[in-house]
């Protein structure tokens, strides 16, 4: 297999940037022989080597100079929004105006050292783009199970297992507290849906719960969640804190050994003890963690203790205290509920409990701690509410099978078989706890005995809580205002107390991060793209709806007073306009409405998450070129802007009567074929005036068009040069206006004109046979205009576009980087039901002997795009001569074409060409030949490939204005898209990204 001769390790390896195939040209003469002979070697389509100096660095790319590159890591590191180039990449400028002598930009050494995956040489790629100064001391990273699952199993766990859960269940039954157990779960567990979506779309960055919501859903709804669930966590110190002081309290009291009295016991305990725990997390992460495992072992020794005790005969003492082993009896006896006190009701008990099953966020809350927190969270998280959900269930099955719900704890109790006046299950098993229970002043059994086993600064002041300390950045502040607030609720000394207020806080919570995910879902957003594949939308509303109610029927002046909070926090973010610019979702909704009310719209920053490809295309009157309208409404519908541009080439007068009598009839036709866009039309002298106007003034504010979207110029070769001349402008006006551009050709062509027997745009000409025109039979000559209700009630075109697609593939040559257009226009295409089944094709140029290496590069960058591209195709043979009679096809195609001048001087040549500037000089043939010969190459690889693809996408190659003629240019389309049966899609974005796997 042939390859293009570059050193295997280049001289300066500044230039070796870990990209495909590339090696390093000193001045023209230092580049080896080229391919294609010796003339060819000075042959590249920047700039003639008399301008250039001998030191000035050049790229050679797929066998000929340019300073074109292939995708890389680096070109999408620190991506901020829409319009930031990325590092490395040449800018559109340079690859397309006319190069001067003096281009520093483009002759700057902007290719870096770096390694195969595209990053720099010991550089995480959490620092690409600061200051690669490497931090004095790593911080501490956690995986999966010790840093989510544990923590969160931690969080679930504690003081409601152990001192409310044998109360519950013996007030509700057994079958009532599986009920307040699962309904409790499916909230927590959907909100760990939506926070796994969440945590998967895109790199996650230190901030916890705050930070994910606050990225990926907006300032407005990340703030006044993450101060809701800040405020409920703190409670939540002081909640377990005074259980444990419970516990602790009643053994000194058990011992007569209180310290003041039963209540400030409480109160001295849970202060000493939250203090403790303060000085756990001063002491630093490593710390912090190794005391969670401490704590997790201990917690499994008491289930182990707790489930071997259930087995072992009871003793006397036991038995006195209501513990009975497993009894069928008492198992169905407490399977049914037995409503006592105050709390005795389903909401109450529910209240009280649904704070056990919370936690769920707390691996999220260390998300800038984790190894990889898009695996971690969603993992973690849900096996720790999978485990705990089980302990819950299982220690009320068997502490409801074991333990009566009235025992006095009295030895003296027992009686003898048949004796009268006995009450009770107990009975049967020699003991009498008739008295305590008529009286209610049983100590012991399930009913009595309890014991059974901020950088953002969103808000004011709020960042002074923020600043970090150390090597995990900590912000020891913030705990101590956790402290205090912990505190001032463990003074209250009453668990049934707290426990309710923060189930209130706890569902709010959990409501707004559900309806948070919904809403981002329903805006259509391109940059919300979780990979977290179990979560719903309508999930997510559910677990929003469910909260809610719960909330209203557990304290309804507590939800109200939660939702006043919620709301006063939104509207004071909205009202403040923070200087933040994170994608949010409210973004990507802002969109949507502006359809409506585009002046909203025109006050939003742009986004590179929230880009979206608007297209002007120029269908001349849509119904001409119905593929090309269906092709670009199937991937904008619902998600972006689409306007069909026509000039009307004429005077005036003439043309404006035409213009009003026919834009109702086409927008008519654009809805009854159910595409999504808009129909503006121009008057102008000449074709090419006409679309630089459509480029200038088409669309409004933020809602303007970024890429330009147009058919094949099929009969460049017949028809009257001026107009190839002017395609080509074209081409190069969208680039000067800093357009995407998007070319289509099919096979079949895409103007049915003569079938629509309409008056036709010049520059789109009917086809000059039936078959060309995609009829079947000879069409009549077209004069006149259309009626515009004919137009639409007319049977209308079918194209490929508007039927199912099948298992084909789409196959993405994705050759040189041009932000990430050619990527996204496919994926979105993709995403439609016609296409969904369709599996996406990558194909990039390599080295044979770099294969895989180049491979996992190009996956590990598509992964972190999270497009869903599973096969990627390294080309290594990209590089091969062509076959020499596609040689001689390229060569007779351009002949007509050629000046012939022979060694004439540059005067006569200009002379020559004066009146057809679209002609190619021997110069201009040698010098692109070896851009040439790859569109004959990349033809034989496409015809090898992607025969039998439904589409193909590839990068659209841009021919320098002024170097390259148009005759010369148009060349080389045709001969990169000829004879392939299925659509393709040429593809050129406007060298900045579109794309990004940052957060923010």
């Amino acid at each position: 297999m042939a390859e293009l001769p570059a050193p295997e390790a280049p001289a300066n390896p500044a230039c070796c940037s870990g990209r495909f195939t590339i090696s390093t040209l000193i001045g023209a003469e230092e580049g080896g022989k080229a391919p294609y002979g010796a003339a060819e070697a000075a042959g590249y389509d920047s700039a003639h080597p008399t301008n250039l100096s001998s030191s000035t660095l050049y790229l050679r790319t797929f066998g000929y100079n340019t300073i074109d590159v292939v995708p890389a890591y680096e070109h999408y590191a620190e991506s901020k929004g829409a319009g930031d180039a990325g590092k490395g990449r040449p800018s559109l400028a340079d690859l397309h105006s006319i190069l001067k002598p003096d281009a520093s930009r483009l002759h700057r050494p902007v290719y870096e050292p770096q390694q195969s995956n595209g990053l720099p040489d010991g550089v995480p790629e959490e620092e690409m783009g600061e200051d690669h100064k490497a931090p004095l001391e790593e911080p501490v990273r956690f995986g999966w199970i010790k840093g989510v699952m544990i923590r969160c199993m931690l969080n679930i766990w504690g003081v409601i297992l152990y001192l409310r859960l044998p109360w519950i269940t013996a007030q509700a039954g057994i079958a009532l507290t599986w009920l307040i157990i699962l309904m409790s779960v499916t909230v927590t567990t959907i909100t760990g849906l939506s926070i796994s979506a969440i945590s998967t779309n895109g790199k996650v960055k230190s901030g916890g719960t705050y930070f994910l919501i606050s990225r990926s859903l907006g300032p407005e709804l990340g703030g006044s969640i993450g101060l809701i669930f800040a405020f409920a966590n703190a409670v939540a110190v002081a909640m377990h804190t005074v259980g444990f002081a419970e516990t602790v309290r009643d053994l000194l009291q058990e011992y007569n050994s209180l310290i003041v009295d039963p209540t400030n016991d409480i109160r001295i305990i849970g202060v000493v003890t939250v203090t403790v725990l303060l000085g756990i997390s001063l002491a630093g992460m490593e710390w912090e963690a190794k005391a969670q495992v401490l704590f997790f072992l201990v917690i499994l020794v008491s289930f182990i203790n707790y489930l071997v005790g259930t087995v072992i005969p009871a003793t006397a003492e036991k038995q006195a205290k209501g513990f009975f082993s497993y009894r069928a009896d008492i198992f169905a006896q407490n399977f049914v509920p037995n409503w006592r006190g105050p709390e005795g009701t389903f909401f109450g008990l529910f209240s009280i409990f649904f704070p056990s099953a919370t936690g769920i966020l707390a691996g999220a809350n260390i998300s800038g701690d984790l190894k990889d927190p898009a695996v971690a969270i969603p993992k973690g998280t849900l096996m720790a509410i999978f485990w705990t959900t089980v302990s819950y269930l299982v220690i009320s099955a068997t502490i409801g099978a074991c333990v009566v719900r009235d025992a006095s704890g009295s030895l003296n109790d027992t009686i003898g078989a048949g004796s009268v006046g006995c009450e009770g299950l107990a009975c049967g098993y020699g003991w009498n706890f008739t008295e305590c229970a008529q009286k209610q002043s049983c100590r012991y059994g399930l009913s009595n005995y309890y014991q059974c086993l901020c950088k953002d600064q969103l808000y004011p002041l709020i960042g002074f809580f923020g600043k970090g300390y150390g090597k995990n950045d900590e912000p020891i502040r913030g705990y101590m205002l956790t402290y205090v607030i912990a505190v001032g609720f463990i003074l209250i000394a009453e668990l049934n107390s707290i426990a309710p207020i923060i189930s209130n806080f706890f569902l709010c919570s959990y409501a707004l991060i559900n309806f948070s995910c919904f809403h981002a879902s329903i805006t259509n957003s391109p940059g919300w793209r979780p990979s977290f594949r179990y979560y719903s939308k309508w999930a997510a509303l559910f677990g929003a709806a469910v909260s809610i109610v719960i909330m209203f029927l557990l304290t309804w002046w507590a939800a109200l007073i939660a939702f006043g909070i919620v709301i006063f926090l939104l509207g004071y973010v909205l009202y403040k306009k923070p200087d933040v610019n994170w994608g949010s979702s409210v973004q990507a909704s802002s969109y949507n409405m502006a359809l409506n009310y585009s002046v909203g719209l025109s006050e939003v920053d742009e986004h590179v998450k929230n880009y979206r490809p608007q297209c002007l295309v120029l269908t001349g009157p849509p119904n001409f070129r119905p593929a090309l309208v269906d092709f670009v409404g199937t991937f904008t519908k619902n998600l972006s802007l689409m306007i069909c541009g026509n000039v009307l080439i004429g005077p005036r007068k003439q043309k404006m009567p035409e213009s009003r009598l026919m834009s109702d009839g086409h927008t008519k036709w654009l809805i009854k074929r159910k595409i999504k866009a808009f129909y503006t039309d121009v008057v102008a002298e000449d074709l090419r005036s006409g679309v630089q106007i459509l480029i200038q003034a088409s669309g409004l504010g933020k809602m303007r068009p970024n890429i330009l979207a147009l058919g094949y110029k099929r009969n460049w070769q017949t028809a009257h040069p001026q107009t190839m001349e002017d395609y080509v402008g074209i081409l190069h006006d969208a680039f000067d206006f800093k357009y995407g551009v998007c070319l289509m050709r099919m096979k079949e062509g895409l103007d049915v004109s003569r079938v629509m027997q309409a008056h036709v745009n010049p520059m789109f000409e009917p086809a000059e046979d039936p078959k060309e025109s995609g009829t079947a039979s000879p069409a009549a000559p077209v004069t006149g205009t259309l009626d515009p209700d004919a137009l639409v009630a007319g049977q209308q075109a079918s194209t490929v576009f508007q039927t199912g697609q099948g298992k084909k593939t789409i196959d993405i040559y994705w050759l040189f980087d041009d932000g990430g257009l050619t990527l996204l226009i496919p994926y979105l295409l993709g995403r439609k039901k016609r296409w969904g089944k369709c599996k996406i094709r990558v194909f990039v140029g390599g080295q044979i002997n770099r294969m895989d290496e180049e491979r996992k590069a190009i996956v590990s960058l598509l992964s972190k795009f999270r497009l869903g591209f599973h096969e990627v195709h390294i080309l290594p043979d990209i590089n091969q001569d062509p076959r020499p009679e596609h040689i001689k096809r390229f060569d007779d195609l351009i002949a007509p074409f050629r000046l012939n001048d022979g060694f004439k001087d540059e005067a006569a040549v200009n002379e020559m060409r004066h009146d057809c500037p679209w002609k190619i000089s021997d110069e201009e043939v040698n010098k692109n030949r070896a851009k040439s010969l790859r569109q004959v190459r990349l033809n034989e690889i496409l015809l090898d490939y992607s025969r039998d693809a439904a589409l193909i996408a590839i990068t659209l190659p841009i021919g320098r204005k002024g170097r390259c003629p148009s005759s010369l240019y148009m060349a080389w389309l045709e001969t990169l898209s000829q004879d392939l049966r299925p659509p393709v899609i040429l593809t050129r974005g406007n060298q900045e990204n579109v794309l990004t796997f940052y957060c923010q």
